[in-house]
């Protein structure tokens, strides 16, 4: 009988194979917890002779061996979340397979059940398929008793019985395939893609859940980086209970990892990942979350309020009225016109010609937004500004002098605006009175901008004193709330609440 988990501190138990270079498998496993915050346990499923260069040789121990490792720390630990990697062969699989049904079997009426977390190791970076037929078919048995799969792009198509994907949208197309054959979440990657960003999401049969959009960085030091992010991702569900908060986490540490992989000095190959650099910062793993993940997750309750609007709803379903549409893009398009002029204000000030780039082509951009999408669409002409949109509009303006605030303030109106409209797309077919709308609400173009805004905004951050800092975080709280407002602020929900659905900086197609 193992001891229940009465500390905060989460077990997490890593299955899978050894590197003794010390940047993938167990080894990474054990480093990645630790930094997300967990304590690391380790089974071994498999010994390799690796290193940066490349795998030399595997030896797969007895499954047998496997089973008694499993059972020595699951009679005695309690295991709040599994990570699974390198499996070599079926009956390595089969045994786990039994060992995950029993330890399911035993919790009482659910409680306790670890969380199971399926790195697919099935293609090498050669190329060359790893699993026989066989294992094949034993690691698609083993989606039984998993949670979440991790598969890379290759391994995606191998899942799908497709080709391997080259444009995101394919491999999210393949993703939802896997996720309903096998009643799973499926993490889609997006690091084999090209691009200037990183695009990563949580799949099911239904669709996009949580897509996190990240720059794309120029290193060579990625080796490790699927075990790692499964490992992290396991660890920080553990700690959550929520698989959107345990990926945007689990992204926030592997992109500052991956970052500072050139502050190590390991092997001539692709390098490791900087698994500890937080850590050795002095920065505790409680305390070590992404400033910007840290504001995602304080907002989060503004965000489910979001989606329970009646106009939201509504607007989703089909069933919002005409009148409530058109009360709606009237008072976008007049908040888009200051809205432009605030961006221009944040080009003024802005420090780095980067930015000043960045905020001068998002006004520019906006202002051909409301032009577009907003006059062409409206019966009438532009109403008066309403108390909603007068006060975001005041707030936005009452930072106009202070460049680090102002540009906190600015990023809900992205950020909140792609999440809200994932979903929305998600729910559009060619019958839906407002498709074109819908259509317009999710595009490749809108992500990369947002992810662009975010990371300007985290440097800001960064290069911030800490009363700056706090400015920030109250103005890009404030902006969070005016959001919530602005959505709020139509016929179809109760009077008194304000402000809508933003399109900053992007300039979005007509349908």
């Amino acid at each position: 009988m193992n001891t229940p988990n009465t500390s905060t501190v989460k077990n997490i138990l890593s299955i899978a194979g050894s590197d003794p270079s010390g940047g993938a498998g167990i080894q990474a496993d054990l480093k990645s917890i630790a930094a997300a915050g967990g304590y690391g346990m380790a089974a071994i499923s498999a010994l390799t002779a690796q290193n940066t260069r490349g795998v030399r040789s595997v030896h797969v121990p007895p499954a047998g061996f496997l089973t008694q490792q499993l059972r020595a720390v699951s009679e005695d630990i309690a295991i709040d979340a599994i990570k699974i990697g390198m499996l070599a062969n079926a009956r390595v699989i089969d045994e786990l397979g039994d060992w995950l049904a029993g330890i399911r079997a035993a919790a009482p009426a659910g409680h306790g059940v670890p969380a199971v977390v399926l790195d697919p190791v099935m293609v090498a970076t050669s190329g060359d398929t790893l699993l026989d037929a066989e294992a094949d078919a034993a690691l698609r048995r083993l989606f039984t008793h998993t949670d979440v799969i991790t598969p890379n792009i290759p391994e995606l198509a191998v899942l799908a019985r497709g080709v391997v994907a080259t444009e995101w949208e394919q491999a999210v197309d393949q993703a939802r395939v896997v996720a309903t054959e096998y009643g799973v979440l499926v993490l889609a990657k997006g690091g084999h893609l090209e691009g200037e960003t990183c695009r990563d999401a949580l799949i099911d049969a239904d669709g996009v859940l949580v897509e996190v959009v990240s720059p794309r960085l120029d290193t060579a030091n990625t080796h490790g980086t699927g075990c790692s992010l499964s490992s992290a991702l396991a660890t920080f569900y553990a700690r959550s209970g929520d698989w959107g908060s345990a990926l945007r986490n689990a992204k926030a540490w592997l992109s500052e990892a991956i970052a500072r992989g050139h502050e190590l000095a390991v092997g001539g190959g692709h390098g490791p990942v900087n698994h500890l650099a937080a850590l050795w910062d002095g920065v505790r793993p409680a305390d070590s979350l992404d400033s910007m993940t840290q504001w995602w997750e304080r907002i989060a309750g503004i965000r489910v309020r979001i989606d329970e609007l009646a106009f939201i709803r509504r607007l989703k379903d089909g069933s919002l009225e005409t009148a409530d549409f058109e009360d709606y893009l009237g008072q976008d398009s007049l908040y888009l016109r200051t809205y432009a002029r605030v961006m221009s204000r944040a080009s003024e000030l802005a420090p780095t010609t980067t930015e000043q780039r960045f905020w001068a082509a998002s006004a520019a951009s906006c202002l051909e937004e409301e032009l577009s999408l907003h006059r062409g669409r409206l019966a009438e002409e532009v109403p008066e500004p309403s108390p909603a949109t007068t006060a975001y509009l005041n707030h936005l303006r009452a930072d106009a002098n202070d460049y680090p605030v102002l540009a906190a303030a600015l990023l809900p109106c992205f950020w909140i605006y792609q999440d809200v409209g994932k979903r929305l797309a998600a729910a559009n077919h060619p019958a839906h009175p407002y498709a074109d709308w819908l259509a317009a609400y999710s595009s490749v173009q809108f992500d990369d901008v947002t992810a662009r805004a975010i990371e300007l905004v985290r440097s800001v951050h960064r290069r911030a004193d800490g009363p700056t800092r706090e400015r920030m975080w109250r103005a890009f709280e404030a902006s969070s709330e005016h959001e919530l407002d602005f959505f709020a602020q139509t016929a179809a929900d109760a009077p008194g609440a304000g402000v809508g659905l933003i399109t900053p900086g992007v300039a979005l197609p007509v349908g």
